[in-house]
């Protein structure tokens, strides 16, 4: 059960919705966001809800029979949009294409993405600093003064910033230079991380684990609201399994899934699904097909120079092939 709470609800008033609930053997978390203030009920007998309703300082309350509660669809039906401003949204029913390296190399190559996004109406560019990397000998980014930099060129053209945060002691030293915080797939069930970015104000892209399920993808997002954030993308990263032809498999089955599942908005990272240069756009366009509020993907001036994942990256003129791809399909698809 999710009881939604007026803006205006006083101490005294929750403390009696909490001691009915408790009467009905229901356990209540009071949860409060940016956008609003929440009782969720857990574990309880039967209740009539329209009693719960009519109380003081009651807006709205909804059964929601999911395990996970504040991300469901059941009780906020209306998809959620992520705005970062300056007209960037994501999940209006429009595809947002993101775009960038893998990992932020230096000046030059930042500067030089920064132009071609722009020139191509991207409004969003990704780019690693802190590099969780499979062996501790592979370049492993700039770090914060590389975040320092790759933020400062990236607003000077109105471009939003959006990079993975590896922990939580890290989260504080970003704020002012992200748009949105990434949580990478290593790092989807880091619950630790997961509380921590729920008590900040800016979006997070949560990724699915490697050999992580759907529902345990919806619940590592619970982690995030129920501490406060409501501004959380769910996004299909590919997952592990026992194919060798290609990087990760995309499941795409995840994208109505989850946006049946869920009112958060759902991203397809075909850069990592596959791993293979010369399907990331077909992969793109398939994600589309299939729903999702907008796609992640590398691109690199020289994607054979590339430090991080030279083999999924996509060069600068086959990204801008991919931005021409998307618009005939997003108009054959209207």
């Amino acid at each position: 059960m999710i009881i939604t709470l007026q803006a205006d609800v006083t101490d005294g008033q929750v403390g009696e919705i909490r001691a009915l609930l408790r009467d009905g053997g229901w356990g209540a978390a009071e949860v409060r966001t940016q956008s609003g203030k929440y009782l969720v009920g857990i574990s309880g007998k039967e209740i009539d809800i329209r009693h719960v309703g009519r109380m003081p300082g009651v807006r709205d309350v909804h059964r929601v029979s999911d395990v996970y509660k504040l991300v469901s669809r059941q009780w906020k039906v209306k998809p959620t949009v992520i705005d970062l401003g300056d007209g960037v949204k994501i999940g209006d029913g429009n595809h947002t294409l993101m775009a960038g390296p893998c990992s932020i190399e230096d000046e030059q190559q930042v500067r030089s993405t920064v132009e071609f996004l722009s020139r191509l109406g991207i409004r969003v560019m990704r780019g690693g600093v802190f590099k969780p990397r499979s062996s501790p000998y592979s370049f492993r980014g700039l770090g914060l003064e590389g975040l320092k930099m790759f933020s400062a060129i990236a607003r000077e053209r109105e471009i939003k910033v959006i990079t993975e945060v590896l922990d939580a002691s890290q989260i504080e030293s970003m704020y002012d230079y992200v748009d949105m915080y990434q949580v990478g797939a290593r790092n989807s069930q880091n619950f630790t991380l997961l509380d921590q970015l729920g008590k900040v104000d800016k979006p997070v892209l949560l990724k699915r684990g490697i050999s992580g399920t759907l529902e345990e993808l919806l619940q590592s997002a619970e982690y995030i609201f129920s501490n406060g954030n409501e501004r959380i993308l769910l996004c299909e990263r590919g997952i592990r399994s026992f194919e060798k032809s290609y990087r990760n498999v995309l499941d795409l089955n995840a994208v109505p899934y989850l946006k049946e599942k869920s009112h958060l908005p759902v991203i397809v990272d075909p850069s990592h699904g596959i791993g293979v240069r010369r399907f990331v756009s077909a992969m793109t366009l398939a994600g589309i097909g299939a729903g999702a509020d907008g796609s992640l993907i590398e691109i690199h001036e020289r994607p054979e120079e590339a430090k991080s994942d030279a083999a999924q990256t996509l060069s600068y003129d086959e990204a801008e092939e991919l931005t021409r791809s998307i618009e005939r399909l997003e108009s054959a698809l209207r």
